[in-house]
Parts: C-alpha cells; structure tokens; sequence
C-alpha cells in the first residue's frame, strides 16, 4: 500500500509538472535599440565642431550643435553646462518617451604631440520594448 501511495504520488507531481510547462508562455522579448552620441571639442579657440548625434532605430539621424569646451582664454564652464544641459535633456526626453538607459562609454581622443586636436566622445545607448 505504501509504495502505491508513493507511486501515485509521483504521478501527479510528474502530471502538474507537465501540465504547468504546457501553460507558461515562452515568448521572446524584443528590443529598439538608439544610439546617442556626444562629441565635445576641446581644440582651443572654440574651433573644433561639437555636436550631439541621435541615431533612431530606423538609421536616421537628428544632429543637434554643442559648445565647445575650450574658448580662447581657456576652459569655458559655461559651455561645459551648456553641453551638460542639452544632454541631460535629450536623456530626461528619451526616459520620458519609454527608452530605458541601458549602457554609457566615453573615450578621448587627444591628439598628437604636435597638435591640440582633441575630442571628448559619450555614446548613451538606449533601448525600449518593441510595440
């Protein structure tokens, strides 16, 4: 009798087993992935180009002008918050629109020893369930 016990018992584990993997759903998530990217200048003088590029899932591009970090006397905090504003807005504008901030790389390129070129470069990758 116990082992009958033990044997039914078994079953009906094995039964709601297979009866509760035949009712969950096993659907894929899909993703849009946008790429925003910051490239901030720090040539001297103001003569380097900045610029903030958003790259939509579809490939097109919205480019938006930035200030450059350096004027003639120097550093110029005051484009330093300008660029800090125009990124945070873009970020708070995407967040709102449904993207999620999954990933942020900067990098610098200095240039050389016999220049002043320079960039600073962030790319913001943001993604969002596809509808």
């Amino acid at each position: 009798m116990k082992q009958a016990v033990i044997v039914l018992g078994l079953f009906c584990a094995l039964l709601s087993g297979i009866l509760f993997s035949s009712f969950t759903s096993k659907t894929t998530v899909e993703y849009d992935f946008q790429q925003i990217t910051t490239i901030e200048s720090v040539i001297p003088a103001g003569a380097g180009r900045s610029r903030m590029i958003a790259t939509s899932p579809t490939g097109t591009l919205e480019e938006t002008e930035m200030k450059n970090f350096f004027s003639i006397s120097g550093i110029n905090f005051g484009n330093v918050r300008a660029n800090d504003k125009a990124t945070t807005d873009k970020i708070s504008q995407m967040v709102n629109a449904g993207w999620t901030l999954e990933q942020v790389t900067s990098g610098v390129y200095s240039g050389t020893d016999n220049n002043s070129n320079g960039i600073f470069i962030t790319r913001y990758l943001f993604k969002k369930v596809k509808q």
